[in-house]
């Protein structure tokens, strides 16, 4: 039995009775303020993650996402209190559902949230969650992406008219990353009805990079450029493709 083992007996040897014993929600508090301490030696955050990953309630789950906040080194050493942290997590199947969403709030990256999800949850299930937390998210100016990027590129190859009425707005992201990683995720959708809304994030778009994309995107699919676009289009062409009739073709 390891220092950090649930329930056991704390004040036999001075004669307590296990009723004074701290109960399941203090001990797991104790446990998660160990598993969350970057600074703490690394066999008693291990032994912790571990017992908490026995329990399987909501509670520890909730303990264990704190886990995922801080990089220690070594690396193999990281890699193994997470990969425990997440199976421990995948223990509390749907228990762990409404912790992973309220870590999602705060978290700078989704990486390991949306993995979560991704096992616990269909795909349709998985899709409704990534939308959900897409939707927390507008077009203007935000001081951390990174949520918004793997978000955006997790939906890329998922299909239906609710993610692309979700993802099309993100076209016209004040940032270019973002930009870039929605014109992938929007091709990915094979929807010749994009082609308006491609259409015109070319004509509006700066950055030469995201151009390029969306000209080869939309050469690859032969899709028609419609005729109200055709004009503008034409003129906000990056070099290396032409206007052909109504479909982009690469220069020659």
């Amino acid at each position: 039995m390891g220092l950090f083992d649930f329930f056991k007996k704390t004040k036999s040897t001075s004669g307590a009775s296990d009723d004074d014993a701290p109960g399941p929600d203090k001990n797991i508090a104790r446990l998660g303020r160990v598993a969350a301490d970057k600074h703490a030696q690394n066999y008693d955050r291990l032994e912790a993650i571990q017992s908490l990953g026995a329990v399987g309630t909501a509670d520890s789950a909730a303990a264990l996402l704190k886990r995922f906040t801080f990089y220690i080194e070594p690396s193999i050493t990281d890699q193994e209190e997470k990969d425990t942290a997440f199976q421990g997590i995948l223990a509390s199947g749907d228990n762990a559902i409404e912790p992973i969403r309220e870590f999602c709030v705060r978290a700078e990256s989704l990486t390991w949230p949306m993995k979560l999800l991704e096992s616990i949850l269909d795909d349709d299930g998985y899709v409704e969650e990534l939308l959900a937390l897409l939707g927390r998210f507008d077009t203007e100016y935000t001081k951390n992406v990174e949520p918004k990027l793997q978000i955006i590129s997790a939906l890329q190859g998922k299909k239906g008219d609710a993610v692309r009425d979700a993802v099309e707005p993100f076209l016209e992201d004040v940032n270019e990353p973002v930009r870039f990683h929605t014109v992938n995720t929007v091709f990915a959708l094979e929807d010749p009805r994009t082609v308006s809304s491609l259409c015109r994030a070319l004509v509006d778009e700066e950055s030469v990079r995201v151009k390029n994309r969306l000209c080869e995107g939309l050469t690859s699919r032969g899709w028609p450029v419609p005729d109200e676009l055709a004009h503008d289009v034409q003129r906000a062409l990056p070099q290396g493709f032409r206007l052909e009739g109504s479909t982009i073709k690469r220069a020659r």
